[in-house]
């Protein structure tokens, strides 16, 4: 196929990011003359993670409603006015095949635009339960490609497409990486390995929680490798002094640290849900209550009811937590039917499958 040009949409966090870079390099891949174009929102993280994964991107004037009136949420309408105008310049200038979105803000305005525009657009729907923007553009969607079922309610039936997310490719075989893992972070092979993950801008009450319980992981032998995110690395640093602590900012080999870890706490974002299905390794979610539909403790229930992870949500930190990673902990038994349950429900292929769908379009 001569000459494709496709423009991806997603940021805000890495949620929305890493999935679109999943999708371009499967595209690349199959494609390697096409000509991929990112659109983000300004002064947003993708700004910086695209170009670095090597991709163009262009930013619009765009952010999302806050809860409470500020002077920002006054100047909305403008803001999205100004994205949607320069939405149709980028789709006039560019005229790509194919328009894909996997959330954030500054996908609203490009799909609404590439949809009255008549090019097919997908809409990559990471949640359990979408938020406004992709409800919002999956009446002029060609295809909506999801990550659970029973999004019926949600979306035009005819327009689904079960894929799972897409996940970065280095995570799917970690099993033979244990060895490389521990002497690439410095591990004791007669320790077990707890991993903290709080999401890529990190999480404050979780990482009071984990300050909270250096004490009682250490006295159990236990290795703790905690990434508390970029904003808290400086209150959170200090317990580096614990020979069995390393607290990082960020983590760069994914593959590596899910490899050496054996048991996980962690936010439950729709991409870390789908990176820990595959990774297979027993999970105790504590999901986020500050986001939008409370997303997150659906995403976590998911796998809960299926037997595949714990949880422990914010409100019970206090009284439940402790005894729930005590118990998993000293219950090998426990840890061997979550890792098997939560890696039946993975979607090892979901990046290829979602590109399958973009190619059904190309050739209509």
């Amino acid at each position: 196929m001569a000459n494709l040009k496709f423009i991806l949409s997603g940021g805000g966090t890495g949620g929305h990011i890493y999935p679109a870079i999943a999708i371009a390099n499967e595209l690349k891949s199959r494609f390697p003359d096409c000509e991929i174009l990112f659109v983000g929102a300004r002064d947003k993280m993708e700004m910086q993670k695209v170009p670095q994964a090597g991709y163009k991107i262009k930013g619009l004037w765009i952010a999302g409603i806050q809860r409470r009136f500020t002077f920002d949420n006054s100047l909305f309408p403008v803001k999205l006015l100004d994205s949607l105008l320069k939405s149709r310049t980028i789709i006039i200038d560019f005229k790509p095949n194919v328009v894909i979105g996997t959330g954030g803000f500054a996908s609203g305005p490009l799909l609404r635009v590439a949809g009255f525009a008549g090019i097919p657009t997908v809409i990559q729907e990471q949640n359990s339960y979408p938020g406004i923007t992709n409800k919002w553009l999956s009446r002029k969607a060609s295809k909506i490609c999801v990550a659970y079922e029973n999004l019926e309610q949600f979306f035009p039936k005819n327009k689904i497409v079960l894929t799972g997310n897409p996940v970065r490719q280095d995570l799917i075989d970690i099993k033979n990486k244990r060895k490389e893992a521990q002497e690439y972070f410095g591990l004791a092979e007669d320790k077990k390995v707890v991993l903290v993950l709080g999401g890529s801008l990190g999480a404050r009450r979780v990482n009071q929680l984990i300050a909270k319980e250096l004490v009682n992981f250490t006295s159990q032998n236990v290795q703790v490798i905690w990434q508390c995110g970029k904003l808290y690395f400086d209150e959170y640093q200090r317990f580096n002094e614990n020979e069995n602590v390393q607290v990082l900012s960020f983590i760069d080999r994914m593959d590596l640290v899910y490899a050496a870890a054996d048991i996980v706490i962690s936010r439950a974002g729709a991409s870390s849900v789908s990176e820990l299905c595959i990774v297979g390794k027993p999970v105790i979610f504590i999901p986020s209550p500050n986001v939008a539909e409370d997303h997150q403790t659906k995403n976590a229930n998911a796998i809960v009811e299926k037997n595949g992870a714990l949880m422990v949500k914010e409100v019970e930190l206090d009284t439940k937590f402790t005894t729930t990673f005590n118990n998993l902990l000293n219950d090998e038994n426990l840890q061997k039917s979550l890792s098997e349950n939560i890696e039946k429900l993975a979607k090892v292929n979901a990046t290829k499958d979602i590109v399958d769908e973009i190619v059904k379009l190309i050739k209509k």
